[in-house]
């Protein structure tokens, strides 16, 4: 760990069934196989990761971005670069001279943001390319669907940008792994924004993406605000890629609601917003309030598609390129210097996950998956960008703090265009595990 003592309180983050390791290993094929052998294991001097993420579809801005910051986390591996955040992680075991003396190499798929294209690329990544890992998706959905496709495999599923609680919740499993925030997350950091700058007495009306991430989000939002005296009006479901949502915002007018909450993410989001500023929402008085616009989750990339109609607009996101810690600096600077403009939350993420899964290995001295999880779970470092995190063993969820961030009223550049007002600590957005909304089942580890 590099020295690295955690400011995480243990019990508060509810570690529970941190020692997993003996039943990790409970696998049958473990017993009949033998120890050494495990599905796409590298025999030569090389090894290979998947990277499944959206080129085309409604998150297709997000996709790009995630595929830049594999391709550095790659480089940073290798030797190649400045070496970005395996300068400032907590664990000093990556030298940048590959992952247990192989150098990475990677093969690519498109998700479509589609579930089965998803699946599907990701089967023949492991299939065909000998991918030992799959990583990516900005869906919640594809998420769920590769996660669930990687367990059947027995590689291990390093989560992309996946929002929904049901990833780490009801559909979690031993081979997935998230380092991503959640639904529950943002409410929680959000609700006492909203009371401290909306009050008690509002009404809302929720435009929902109609997929588990979308639901999932609109369930955490209700209840928070609900928790704060806020009224649901009404809840309507919109499908994903809509385009037009003039057709939903039309009746917002006329509802009574004095909050309107875009449960959309990528391109939705940008058109849903434009849309309902065009239809002026933002220039009304209901209920003799200001009629009011939140986002839950933002993104760099989505403020930039929305342009000045995220001014004022609150969210909550994982991570943002003006931090000042010592981690998000250098990442910064080493993407920068490739790309020519700040990374995004999901490049950021992407990139961590690639790192945290190669280091994993180097301190497990395997690729082996059950080896791979053993070595994740309940692991706690800093270093990264988000603070002291924790991958906690009951359900391979990361806890880190959560940034609740606002269209920033004075951009000084086109990158400049979210500002963060709160960092909320990992303990006020941790949750029990076993709490019926979350409860599901991690099962065994699956070597293949």
């Amino acid at each position: 760990m590099g020295g690295f003592k955690s400011k995480i309180d243990r019990r508060t983050l509810l570690k529970g069934t941190a020692a997993m390791g003996a039943a990790a290993f409970a696998s049958p094929y473990f017993f009949t196989k033998g120890a050494s052998a495990y599905v796409n294991e590298p025999k030569g001097s090389s090894v290979t990761f998947g990277f499944n993420v959206p080129q085309t579809g409604a998150y297709a801005d997000e996709g790009a971005d995630e595929l830049r910051a594999y391709q550095l986390a790659v480089e940073h591996l290798n030797g190649e670069g400045d070496g970005g955040l395996l300068n400032t992680f907590s664990s000093k075991e990556l030298k940048g001279n590959g992952v247990l003396g192989k150098k990475v190499e990677f093969t690519t798929g498109d998700t479509q943001t589609k579930s089965d294209a998803a699946r599907a690329s990701a089967k023949r990544m492991i299939e065909k390319d000998g991918a030992i890992m799959i990583t990516g998706g900005s869906s919640s959905g594809v998420a769920i669907a590769v996660q669930s496709l990687c367990q059947e495999a027995g590689v291990i599923f390093m989560a992309g940008l996946t929002h929904s609680n049901d990833t780490t919740g009801k559909d979690r499993r031993r081979n997935g792994f998230r380092h991503f925030f959640n639904t529950e997350m943002s409410g929680a950091a959000l609700g006492p924004v909203m009371e401290a700058n909306y009050g008690n007495d509002r009404k809302a009306y929720h435009l929902t993406a109609d997929y588990t991430w979308g639901w999932s989000q609109e369930g955490s939002i209700k209840k928070y605000s609900e928790a704060i005296g806020w009224e649901t009006v009404n809840a309507v479901r919109t499908p994903l890629g809509a385009g037009d949502f003039s057709q939903y915002i039309t009746p917002v007018l006329n509802s009574g609601a004095d909050v309107l909450i875009l449960n959309h993410y990528g391109k939705d989001m940008v058109n849903s917003l434009t849309q309902a500023v065009q239809f002026g929402l933002r220039d009304k008085q209901v209920n003799g309030k200001n009629f009011e616009i939140v986002v839950p989750l933002y993104s760099r990339l989505m403020a930039q598609g929305a342009g000045e109609n995220v001014k004022g607009i609150f969210g909550s996101t994982n991570w943002h390129w003006s931090l000042q810690d010592e981690g998000s600096q250098a990442f910064v600077k080493s993407f920068g210097a490739k790309y020519g403009f700040p990374p995004s939350q999901a490049a950021h993420t992407c990139y961590v996950q690639a790192l945290l899964y190669a280091d994993a290995a180097q301190r497990a001295g395997s690729f082996n998956p059950c080896a791979i999880v053993e070595a994740l779970e309940g692991f706690e470092f800093d270093g990264m960008g988000n603070g002291p995190t924790l991958y906690r063993a009951d359900d391979h969820q990361c806890f880190k703090k959560v940034l609740v961030v606002k269209g920033n009223e004075n951009p000084t550049s086109q990158f400049d265009l979210l500002e963060v007002v709160q960092e909320v600590p990992a303990e006020k957005v941790t949750y029990d595990p076993t709490g019926e909304e979350f409860a599901g089942d991690l099962g065994a580890c699956n070597a293949g």
